[in-house]
């Protein structure tokens, strides 16, 4: 017998249809909106790393400090995506999903990608600017975050190209599942549980880690080249990891001929 709950559960075809409404969505929206939007959610996903930065320092470094901080790593991914602001990482699936449907919703998905990420980027590096020049915060905060954007940047290419795929693969999933989930509860824990794999694991994300990265670069700690380098790497992995393991797999389980 089907219980209720089990009557209520989105199918994989539901959820692809959401998922493609929503991309029609966001395609038909004006550049100058999806741009406002892509500001407002990289200084906002500021939280992110000034959350961990913070509980680091209260716990007073190490690996069980480490572990704490990364259970407030989902702050600003919580803020960012029930707000509905516009993330990088979310366009590897929704508007994807949209041109694997009509091709012709390809040129359209370029353009909001690439207003998406210089919205993104430079919203993230708002932050960093406040954060590390205005005084506002600690300075024990502030050599946190740059020592943690340190560590990100001098990875070898490889390390940090996968590291992008894996964090890029668990935030398109975060955008997928949220699509099947009803409530704003639901969707909060959806959320928190896989960005938290993504902050324990210290998985590269081209904007929450790029804030620790850009402090870094206004302290000093590493170059302008260090910081385009790392930057184009994530980019790379993080939409290889969004459009292939997530939006092209999904997409294709549900258009796969059926017998």
């Amino acid at each position: 017998m089907t219980t209720q709950a089990e009557s209520t559960r989105p199918s994989a075809d539901e959820i692809n249809e959401r998922v493609m409404s929503n991309g029609r969505d966001e395609l038909s929206r004006p550049p100058q909106a999806l741009a406002i939007s892509g500001l407002f959610a990289g200084f906002t996903l500021g939280a992110t790393p000034l959350a961990v930065a913070f509980v680091t320092v209260l716990l007073g470094g190490g690996d069980k400090a480490t572990f704490v901080a990364s259970l407030f790593y989902p702050v600003g991914f919580v803020a960012v995506i029930l707000g509905r602001s516009q993330l990088f990482t979310e366009n590897t699936l929704y508007p994807v999903v949209a041109s694997f449907d009509d091709p012709r919703r390809v040129p359209a998905t370029a353009r909001l990608w690439a207003t998406v990420l210089l919205a993104n980027t430079v919203g993230a590096f708002v932050f960093a600017v406040a954060a590390v020049k205005t005084g506002a915060l600690p300075n024990d905060v502030v050599s946190q975050m740059v020592q943690l954007g340190d560590e990100a940047v001098f990875g070898s290419f490889w390390r940090n190209f996968w590291s992008a795929v894996l964090g890029g693969w668990l935030l398109a999933t975060v955008a997928w599942l949220v699509e099947a989930t009803a409530t704003a509860v639901g969707q909060v824990l959806v959320i928190w549980t896989l960005a938290f794999v993504v902050g324990v694991a210290a998985l590269d994300h081209t904007v929450s880690t790029a804030i620790q990265v850009e402090a870094a670069l206004l302290q000093g700690e590493i170059g302008v080249g260090d910081w385009l380098g790392w930057l184009g790497t994530t980019v790379l992995g993080n939409a290889l990891g969004g459009v292939v393991i997530v939006a092209l797999f999904n997409y294709g389980q549900v258009r796969a001929p059926r017998a």
